[in-house]
């Protein structure tokens, strides 16, 4: 059984830092990829940042600049910095994995950041 454990999010003003972080253990042994997805009210998921196991990136626009996310480490967890939070930015952050070992697609169950004054 792969488990995802998220934390990290909370309330915070705008212009303000967060850093969520993703921790994928139980049955996960090696990864392909991980990242973040967030949805908003009556919005689509949509992705936030993606790093492979190698170490490369993929930032969705609006978050380039603002938001830095790190490698995966030897314990398959990944963190997700946000800096000069908007309140655009308010939304359930979900952490996605695309494991090797086992193979699939494992989905955390959120945490809600909130940026507003």
């Amino acid at each position: 059984q792969v488990q995802l454990v998220e934390s990290g999010g909370g309330l915070v003003q705008p212009g303000g830092s967060l850093r969520l972080s993703c921790a994928a253990s139980g049955s996960m042994g090696s990864v392909g990829a991980m990242g973040w997805y967030r949805q908003a009210p009556g919005k689509h998921r949509e992705l936030v940042a993606h790093v492979t196991y190698d170490g490369n990136t993929n930032y969705a626009e609006p978050v380039k600049g603002r938001f830095t996310i790190s490698e995966i480490n030897a314990k398959n967890t990944v963190y997700l910095q946000m800096n000069n939070l908007k309140p655009e930015d308010t939304a359930v952050y979900y952490c996605h994995v695309n494991g090797w070992v086992p193979p699939g697609d494992y989905w955390g169950e959120g945490t809600l950041v909130t940026v507003s004054s």
